[in-house]
């Protein structure tokens, strides 16, 4: 295993990449109407408005690894929010409250935050601290 252990680092920025562009679609979504159209983007004014600009901006820092320890951590919390708020009170089940990829989310934001972005990233290639 120690061959695998060597692309460690490079699958760790290959994680935040697509973790950042799968809820950056949650966003645009939500704010742009891009690519379900108009009709499913929600008010700035709504809970799943201010969701929508944390999942734009943040999924956008994260694809392009700039602050990213900051924008996962504040994409950890949001996830933990929405569980909290909208599935949980569901039932107590992931399964059963719709709530599984909200919780898959908050812990792979919460892992990012904590291991850094890896070597593909702006804040690699500044000097930012990167785990």
């Amino acid at each position: 295993m120690e061959f695998a252990s060597r692309f460690s680092p490079f699958l760790l920025s290959i994680l935040r990449i697509m973790a950042g562009l799968l809820v950056l679609q949650h966003g645009t979504s939500k704010i742009l109407g891009f690519p379900t159209g108009p009709m499913n983007s929600t008010s700035l004014a709504s809970l799943s408005g201010v969701g929508g600009l944390f999942e734009l901006i943040c999924g956008a820092l994260l694809v392009i690894g700039f602050q990213s320890r900051i924008s996962a951590f504040l994409l950890s919390g949001m996830c933990a929010v929405a569980y909290f708020v909208v599935h949980a009170p569901k039932g107590f089940f992931p399964l059963l409250n719709g709530g599984e990829l909200a919780a898959l989310y908050c812990f792979t934001f919460l892992y990012l935050a904590a291991a850094g972005p890896g070597p593909i990233s702006i804040d690699a290639l500044t000097g930012r601290r990167t785990g």
